[in-house]
């Protein structure tokens, strides 16, 4: 059984920061690739971020250049660092266990101009 809880998320006006992190409980994390989501209202869940075990990772197009994600092993967490946030980022981010049915909760990131 593996729960995952994200944090971190809030208003920021654009141009701004904010960093998520997301807390995973269960066994395996250190193999496990994790990804982060986004669903903003009227669209679909979508892709933001991938990061394998070994820390290798991917982006969506819409993000590369302004989000880092990145995992510490030895806490269980995932983080993904959002700089130069635009109003279009504006969602609920959730965390996953990639391909997997183990979502967390979400967090809201709202981008003001």
């Amino acid at each position: 059984q593996v729960q995952l809880v994200e944090s971190g998320g809030g208003l920021v006006q654009a141009g701004g920061s904010l960093r998520l992190s997301c807390v995973y409980s269960g066994t395996f994390f250190s193999s496990s690739t994790m990804a982060w989501y986004r669903q903003a209202p009227g669209k679909q869940r979508s892709l933001v971020a991938v990061i394998s075990g070994g820390g290798r990772s991917d982006y969506a197009d819409s993000v590369k250049g302004r989000f880092t994600v990145s995992r510490d092993n030895a806490k269980n967490t995932v983080y993904l660092q959002m700089n130069s946030l635009k109003p279009e980022d504006t969602a609920v981010y959730y965390c996953n266990k990639h391909l997997s049915g183990y979502w967390g909760q979400g967090t809201q990131v709202t981008v003001s101009s």
